[in-house]
């Protein structure tokens, strides 16, 4: 196959329809995350109220307990329509959009309906990712899963943009009650596509067979064996604790080390993350120039990151470009500190907007590239998704005080402080890189 008959995959149907879907995945994230910070701030609302809405978020970090449920429930009506993946889907993208709309109804006089209506767009969007997982490594030979993975992630990367830059533009413009509505209306993107893909084509073995919730069947032990008298019931908890048991088995005592690793390595970045629009906002500068610089700039020098961290992962190996990945997300927090002390100027905030995004993006590729090596492959999808909660959850929760740090101490001192809580993550690492050297003396 020559490079032209290999590049034509983009052009297949399912491998194009994953483009949308990836949209459809990646738009909620910042509505409910950073953009949704810019429109509270906007407001006038506290950044200690804010600060608690990053609490929201921790849905995406907790989506593994209920992905069974998606895996195996067949949902009345909905399910003989359009079959198990497309139903979920469908159900997931009805939530979403009717959240973002109920978000507009709400708006920030009535920050508790806001929250909830958020919870449901948060709900909803983590439920929609697992089963987007499912449809595509179901829809496509494994051939094929490199194309469709790259499709879905240019869908995904749009819809950054989108719900970053082109809310706050719309906003500008016009207000965000209808930069929301807009959002909730571009859902019909991923509703249509749904409704023209064809469902997927599920093996039919006896895993599949047991995927109804109803019925009896013979589990597994985790060495293998199977277990007398065992019902769906044994079943779910396997599907839960195998992987979990797989991974110390493997790792022995050294897995706490490692589960501490994967929980502080992202805290310093994900921490200070909520409260970046604000901070830009309370600088002065306009929504228009956030758009542009934080977020159109940030999603190119984010891209440039990660093909470094790419490159250096080849060149290096995973252990020191980590190590370099940790080191520098904690020092551009010292940048933010900085920014806070000076007059505000478009040129400084570019280049600490790119210090921060390629920093971000070396790091994350870097540590996706460590985690993938952790996993054992006969549990990659589940154990991946227990590390990645593990990843961001810490984050997620520490990040929910940082408005009352901010109006206690002001932002210098919440960067600072952010930046010193990524020593633990330098420090891992290095003893993580010194206990590989001695394994291989």
């Amino acid at each position: 196959m020559n490079w032209i008959e290999a590049f034509k995959v983009y052009g297949r149907p399912r491998v194009r329809s994953m483009v949308f879907l990836g949209f459809s995945a990646g738009l909620p994230y910042l509505l409910v995350f950073s953009t949704l910070t810019a429109w509270l701030r906007d407001e006038q609302i506290s950044r200690s109220a804010i600060g608690f809405f990053a609490w929201v978020g921790m849905i995406y970090s907790i989506k593994v307990f209920w992905a069974p449920v998606v895996d195996g429930l067949r949902l009345p009506v909905l399910h003989t329509w359009l079959g198990q993946r497309r139903s979920w889907i469908f159900l997931a993208q009805m939530g979403i959009a009717l959240g973002l709309w109920g978000m507009t109804l709400a708006g920030p006089e009535s920050l508790l309906i806001l929250s909830l209506a958020a919870l449901m767009v948060a709900f909803s969007s983590a439920t929609q990712d697992i089963a987007i997982d499912a449809f595509r490594i179901e829809s496509a030979e494994s051939s094929l899963q490199g194309a469709m993975s790259a499709a879905y992630i240019l869908g995904y990367r749009i819809a950054l943009l989108v719900a970053g830059a082109g809310a706050l533009y719309l906003a500008e413009f016009f207000d965000w009650d209808m930069a929301y509505r807009l959002m909730a209306c571009l859902m019909l993107l991923g509703m249509v596509t749904i409704l023209l893909v064809a469902e997927p084509v599920r093996e039919a073995n006896a895993r599949a067979e047991n995927n109804n919730f109803s019925g009896i069947h013979e589990s597994k032990d985790y060495f293998g064996k199977p277990g007398p008298g065992k019902g769906r019931l044994s079943g779910v908890f396997a599907s839960y604790w195998d992987p979990v048991l797989d991974f110390f088995h493997r790792n022995g005592r050294f897995a706490f080390f490692l589960l501490l690793l994967i929980g502080c390595y992202r805290l310093s970045d994900i921490a200070m993350g909520i409260m970046a629009n604000p901070f830009y906002l309370d600088l002065g500068y306009s929504k228009v120039e956030i758009a542009n610089i934080a977020k159109v700039f940030g999603f190119v020098m984010s891209i440039g990151g990660s093909a470094l961290g790419g490159i250096l992962v080849v060149k290096w190996g995973i252990l020191k470009p980590l190590l370099l990945g940790a080191v520098l997300v904690a020092a551009t927090n010292l940048l933010f500190a900085g920014l806070a002390l000076i007059e505000p100027d478009w040129i400084h905030l570019a280049i600490v907007i790119s210090a921060d995004n390629l920093s971000g993006g070396l790091a994350a590729t870097a540590f996706i590239a460590y985690l993938s090596s952790l996993t054992n492959t006969a549990y990659t999808a589940t154990q991946y998704a227990l590390f990645s909660s593990l990843m961001t959850l810490p984050g997620k929760f520490v990040s929910g005080f940082s408005g009352l740090l901010v109006d206690a101490s002001g932002y210098a001192v919440f960067f600072t402080g952010a930046a010193l809580i990524g020593l633990p993550a330098v420090i891992l690492v290095s003893l993580l890189i010194r206990k590989e050297r001695l394994v291989q003396r």
